[in-house]
């Protein structure tokens, strides 16, 4: 007896082996559209909310930390939410188009839209270009310091699909790109950059090498076949040991955001602000218990349970521009 597929009706045979299944893409998008979607991982929305929480907790930090809101803070709060999907959309289509070789290689991403064929590399860039420039429009809106953070953040983007060639650490270049917002949102609320926006930037950075270390231990045996670095392969059998000492940087560099944002300020507003960065860890501590890295859904769940995580300290960083 045949197993059904599980995928929507019509989807099975162009639908990303990783994405969820019955996601909007494959079930509202023109079909023309797919493929183009499929390459900015909008079927997989986890990507788009691990480079926006760091703009909201840059944007919340600030706020606490010269206890002004303004009309315009709403503006940098959408403003952030639509420039990471679109921003975190070009990131995905230039690593996929020069990742094109590697991923037809291995099992999880041969049925991407460049490798299995749905898309040329010459309509992919143009996707690219289309994505960063409705994106640049609107950081094009953001204060002069702020825009300049963004067009700077364009580097790392451009570095880090290169990364794994050269180096055992790419999850570092991954996490200097998708914490950039941090930075920006801070700078695009106070108009210049400080020392708290610059640690809570190394507390994403921290985080990031978590869960992108749990997310790479998935293709570690394809990655060893086509000699591609990650620190899953580096760390090996020990990475939940590095695993815990990322855990205690994240928690302890956001506590110290946290303390140098809201210093001066209500000591009530405070202690509240700092049960974000633990609730945080405490997330992460839960995710360790439930570590297998020889479970390949098991890791996926973890790595997305990422978004939860990242959005446990904004309720606390809301309550303390309260107090």
């Amino acid at each position: 007896m045949t197993q059904a597929d599980p995928r929507p009706e019509g989807t099975a045979e162009d639908s990303v082996a990783d994405s969820v299944r019955g996601n909007w893409v494959d079930r509202y998008a023109p079909r023309k559209a797919r493929p183009y979607l499929r390459l900015s991982r909008a079927d997989r929305p986890i990507g788009t909310w691990l480079l926006l929480l760091p703009c909201w907790w840059g944007l919340l930090l600030a706020m606490l930390h010269d206890g002004q809101a303004r009309w315009f803070d709403l503006w940098i709060f959408l403003g952030c939410g639509i420039g990471a999907f679109l921003m975190r959309g070009a990131g995905c289509t230039w690593n996929d188009i020069t990742d094109r070789h590697i991923d037809g290689s291995v099992a999880r991403t041969a049925s991407r839209p460049i490798p299995s064929g749905q898309v040329s590399v010459r309509g992919a860039l143009a996707w690219l270009v289309a994505q960063a420039l409705v994106a640049f429009l609107i950081l094009l809106t953001f204060p002069i310091m702020a825009i300049g953070l963004g067009i700077l953040a364009l580097a790392p983007v451009a570095v880090y699909p290169f990364a794994k060639r050269f180096t055992w650490w790419p999850q570092v270049f991954l996490g200097i790109a998708f914490n950039w917002g941090a930075l920006l949102a801070w700078t695009a609320h106070t108009g210049q950059l400080e020392w708290p926006a610059l640690i809570l930037y190394l507390a994403g950075i921290a985080w990031t090498l978590f869960y992108d270390t749990i997310y790479a231990h998935q293709d570690a045996e394809d990655d060893a076949l086509i000699g591609v670095k990650s620190t899953a392969r580096l760390f090996g059998d020990r990475s939940p040991l590095w695993l815990r000492w990322f855990l205690v940087a994240t928690v302890v560099l956001m506590t110290a955001a946290v303390i140098l944002a809201a210093r001066g300020g209500d000591p009530i507003a405070l202690l509240v602000a700092l049960l974000g960065p633990w609730a945080l860890g405490l997330h992460l501590v839960w995710q360790m218990t439930r570590l297998d890295t020889q479970d390949m859904q098991g890791l996926l769940r973890l790595f997305r349970s990422n978004r939860d995580a990242g959005l446990l300290p904004l309720p606390f960083f809301a309550v303390a521009l309260l107090v």
